[in-house]
């Protein structure tokens, strides 16, 4: 399999373009079997496939070029990865991209994480993701930089807080803050 691998990638990685440390990546929940259900990866992006606590959001901003990959498990490992990265913002717009056929994104969607994931929702109860604009609904004292954030101030390009769904961020005056999502509203 590992031949066949090397030479459908030109011997270099398929998600990052590297051409050290490679070896076979099988992708996880695959339906198919063999070289289409694996991927020749390089050991920066192994690592970080399977160690979510590794990944390093701004290596995966290779992701732009191998989203477009004509190998299915490639696209499956892209779109997975985006997935994972969401709330950093710019992987939603590489989504929002991409284009697979049904049953690629049903394989891709079955490897994806718990569905028991953390969701945040404004005071409305209403779901905010990653890239959404906001408003505050109360006054807000801003410990250390000293200013107020007032009601009615829109923050916008928001950033979800992965470990805990009572928390957002956003630009509020230039200065990067974390709002409770009990403070907020989706506009």
């Amino acid at each position: 399999m590992e031949s066949v691998l090397e030479q459908r990638s030109g011997n270099q990685c398929e998600l990052c373009g590297a051409t050290e440390g490679l070896s076979v990546y099988e992708v996880p929940s695959s339906p198919v079997e063999g070289a289409d259900a694996a991927i020749y990866a390089c050991e920066t992006c192994k690592t970080q496939l399977e160690d979510e606590s590794a990944v390093n959001a701004n290596h995966w901003r290779c992701l732009n070029d191998s989203m477009w990959s004509e190998v299915d498990a490639v696209k499956v490992v892209a779109y997975r990865m985006l997935n994972q990265l969401k709330g950093e913002g710019w992987p939603q717009d590489l989504l929002d991209m991409m284009y697979l056929e049904d049953d690629v994104k049903a394989w891709a969607e079955a490897g994806l994480a718990d569905e028991n994931a953390l969701v945040h929702r404004d005071s409305n109860g209403v779901v905010l993701e990653a890239g959404d604009s906001v408003v505050l609904i109360k006054d807000l004292n801003v410990k250390g930089a000293g200013f107020t954030a007032k009601r009615g101030t829109a923050v916008r390009n928001i950033r979800l807080v992965l470990d805990n769904e009572a928390h957002i961020e956003g630009k509020v005056n230039g200065q990067t803050l974390v709002i409770l999502t009990e403070f907020t509203k989706k506009t």
